[in-house]
């Protein structure tokens, strides 16, 4: 909630400057539209990376591979990629780096999950995966989740509520069949009218 003045409070504390590890300890999950992992590493070994990072353990970092096991099978669990944990995560396809990039976001137990753009450079199919899977798990662990996603099916499909810009400017917020009802919003996204306002 960005309150007076510009500064973001969250829980309660004030988070302005704080560093980004600071922010994560304090509950916050983030993925990236371009999804990155430890390519040298087991897709168990980045997941416990994560745990030791979360527990401030940077000493464990190094031989990640000893510690956090069961809580990291647990995770990769959680977005079914429990039997993956020994693989290498060069010779991951794009989805599963994906689904692992959640698992690690996971690692800190977070309130907030922020992801941007999660469906990107996936197929159609392997999105409606993604966002059916961080769904599930936000409902069923209580988290709440901010995206953003320029993927139409991704956003009515799973969203509970939408907030939509345009070049910055808030056009129109409510539920996806307020938003889909929005003139305004379809003119400019969903291909009813010119993203001008001219008139063919």
């Amino acid at each position: 909630v960005p309150p007076s003045a510009g500064r973001i409070r969250m829980f309660g504390s004030d988070v302005t400057g704080l560093a980004v590890r600071d922010i994560w300890r304090l509950g916050v999950g983030r993925t990236f539209q371009i999804a990155a992992t430890f390519g040298s590493m087991t897709v168990g070994e980045n997941v416990q990376a994560a745990l030791s990072s979360h527990q401030g353990s940077w000493a464990a970092f190094r031989w990640a591979g000893r510690y956090f096991v069961r809580e990291a099978h647990d995770l990769l669990d959680w977005v079914g990629m429990a039997e993956q944990g020994d693989r290498s995560c060069g010779e991951l396809a794009y989805g599963d780096v994906k689904r692992l990039e959640l698992a690690i976001a996971l690692a800190n137990d977070p309130k907030l999950l922020l992801m941007d753009e999660p469906a990107a450079g996936m197929a159609p199919g392997e999105r409606g995966a993604l966002m059916s899977l961080v769904t599930r798990i936000a409902r069923e662990r209580q988290i709440g989740v901010l995206f953003t996603e320029h993927d139409m099916d991704a956003v009515f499909g799973h969203a509970d509520r939408i907030l939509v810009l345009n070049r910055g400017v808030l056009i129109a917020e409510g539920s996806p069949a307020t938003v889909r009802g929005n003139a305004e919003v379809q003119a400019v996204y969903l291909g009813a009218g010119s993203l001008f306002g001219v008139s063919h």
